[in-house]
């Protein structure tokens, strides 16, 4: 019997794939999948499994270690909503909207609210946090399912990488979660690797739900982190007991990912929308594929085609 995926309203939004079937729900992060489901490829979700969606390249903060584009660009409103459409449309279960700093972009909020009523795709943003007003909390509640806040040091190290005071952000966080539920991203070098364990009181302290180690990733050939910082990290993530279930960049997960969800890899698991309009692979590619007139599965099938690291045919 064929496997009808008949659900466009539903609570809990259906992904088939070569594993099984995933089932998740975005108002409470519940997934649930069932391997032991075959289902036949022509029914399989086309779309990735999750998309990074960067709005804009503006940015009000100049981090040493940012790897985001610096050219000026920013997505218009009407298309990505077309585009979201498509990828929801296709199986696509949630999208991450970054930058530059998201909230630069005009926009914003709009932006979150409709694609939280227009789609069944799971709202997720990441910030720096200092734009977040408690006028904003109130627009962006029920609209947003979860936040990524940017930390990466305390107190004076915070201070000399953001460029913000401390107190300020722990002003921030005490808006931010009220709007969702909430994690902290924390890069991690050398200079930064001494605070992580002062990171994770923070996020206890604001009641975060998960902390997300970014091992620092070259800019331009140069920077990322070091081998003998990428060994204390690890050690210290040996010795790590505590409440806020740590989490870590693909690059460095060394093949951690757990059960079936995990099993889905290059671009049926993700994909990146540059600020510029170009799907690529990852947010760290040079290479893309425009997005034109075909819309974003147009564009998807293309980067299919062309080798990891090349050129648009």
């Amino acid at each position: 019997m064929d496997f009808e995926l008949h659900h466009h309203r539903a609570s809990v939004k259906l992904r088939a794939g070569p594993f099984g079937l995933h089932l998740f729900q975005r108002d409470t992060g519940l997934n649930i999948f069932m391997d032991e489901v075959r289902i036949p490829p022509s029914q399989w979700a086309r779309a990735p499994r999750q998309v990074s969606i960067a709005l804009t390249n503006a940015c009000d903060l100049a981090c040493p270690y940012c790897y985001a584009p610096k050219s000026p660009a920013a997505l218009d409103a009407k298309k990505l909503a077309e585009w979201l459409r498509e990828l929801d449309d296709n199986g696509c279960l949630g999208v991450g909207f970054g930058g530059g700093e998201p909230t630069l972009h005009r926009e914003f909020i709009q932006i979150c609210r409709q694609t939280a009523e227009r789609t069944r795709l799971a709202v997720t943003f990441t910030t720096h946090a200092h734009r977040i007003s408690a006028a904003d909390r109130d627009k962006l509640r029920g609209s947003v399912h979860y936040v990524r806040v940017s930390v990466d040091g305390v107190g004076p190290a915070y201070e000399s990488l953001r460029g913000r005071p401390f107190s300020a952000l722990r002003s921030q966080l005490a808006i931010i979660r009220e709007v969702s539920p909430f994690g902290i991203n924390f890069v991690v070098n050398a200079c930064t690797l001494p605070h992580l364990t002062s990171g994770i009181g923070i996020g206890e302290e604001f009641g975060a739900s998960e902390f997300l180690l970014l091992p620092e990733q070259p800019v331009a050939g140069t920077g990322g982190i070091d081998p003998t910082t990428l060994r204390a990290l690890r050690q210290w993530i040996d010795r790590y007991r505590g409440g806020i279930p740590l989490a870590i960049s693909e690059n460095y997960s060394e093949n951690t990912a757990s059960g079936s969800i995990g099993r889905e890899k290059g671009l049926r698991a993700y994909a990146h929308v540059a600020a510029n309009g170009f799907l690529k692979r990852s947010s760290y590619d040079a290479e893309g594929v425009l997005i034109g007139s075909g819309g974003v599965m147009e564009a998807l099938r293309r980067l299919e085609e062309c080798p990891a690291g090349g050129k648009q045919p």
